[in-house]
């Protein structure tokens, strides 16, 4: 499975349309913290909304280990779209210092 590690994202994505990050997590997840520019779209939800999933970009999923991504890359790649998997999902993420944002006012954390 392609694999991206969290040093090869841009902590900020440069919105030109060449890097998708999705975030197939579940709300409760996404609102407790999540990537400031990434598209939320939870796994279970993602059949019925692949229109909103670009193939022109290169797509990052994300969930809170790697796992439940891991099977959206699978299942994307599949499809053809040009899609890695972010490897150790927003543990890593936030492990590594990236900047995360938060719907609910709080700190962000990973849930």
């Amino acid at each position: 499975m392609p694999t991206v590690a969290v040093a090869d994202i841009p902590v900020e994505p440069a919105g030109d349309g060449t890097l998708f990050l999705l975030d197939v997590r579940e709300p409760d997840e996404w609102a407790a913290g999540h990537i400031a520019g990434a598209t939320h779209i939870p796994m279970g939800e993602l059949t019925g909304r692949l229109d909103e999933v670009p193939r022109a970009a290169r797509v990052i999923a994300v969930c809170r280990s790697g796992n439940r991504s891991g099977m959206v890359t699978g299942y994307l790649a599949q499809g053809g779209w040009d899609v890695h998997n972010l490897a150790g999902g927003m543990i890593a993420w936030a492990a590594g210092g990236r900047p995360m944002t938060s719907d609910t006012g709080a700190a962000p954390f990973v849930l």
